[in-house]
């Protein structure tokens, strides 16, 4: 079989498109969601998220959340090989619902909390950390 110019380099680029895709981490990070969540849509309003826009070194970069009212918080950072980083369960006797952490990041990516509500619903809230040198190996 004898291939031309064009078809190698369309079999190339689509090689090198596939090899590109987080698949894998993206599927981790919904089947985290989903069983947090148990497949509920999460809404907006209630949890704060704060992490830097830029950080200037992935293996330290400190987070925080808060969600009055919450009973868990999960944090994923969806660019990692594993994207679920820490869950946070509040008990009835917490004096508040927030929690605060270092966490690593392997490169520029979305950092996402959801927060399960006393009431049994969900919100998210997402924030971009800019990553100069990543955390991962990288």
């Amino acid at each position: 079989m004898r291939l031309s110019r064009r078809e190698t380099l369309i079999l190339g680029l689509g090689g090198v498109a596939a090899a590109a895709l987080p698949l894998p981490a993206m599927a981790a990070a919904e089947e985290a969601i989903a069983a947090f969540t148990g497949g509920a849509t999460p809404g907006t309003g209630g949890l704060t998220l704060t992490a830097p826009e830029i950080a200037e070194n992935g293996n330290t970069v400190p987070i925080s959340v808060d969600a009055p009212g919450a009973s868990a918080i999960l944090v994923l950072a969806l660019g990692n090989p594993t994207p679920p980083v820490a869950t946070f369960n509040f008990g009835p006797a917490a004096g508040s619902q927030s929690a605060s952490t270092r966490i690593r990041l392997a490169k520029t990516q979305e950092v996402l909390a959801i927060a399960k509500m006393a009431d049994g619903s969900f919100v998210e809230a997402r924030s971009t950390v800019k990553v100069t040198i990543g955390g991962c190996g990288g």
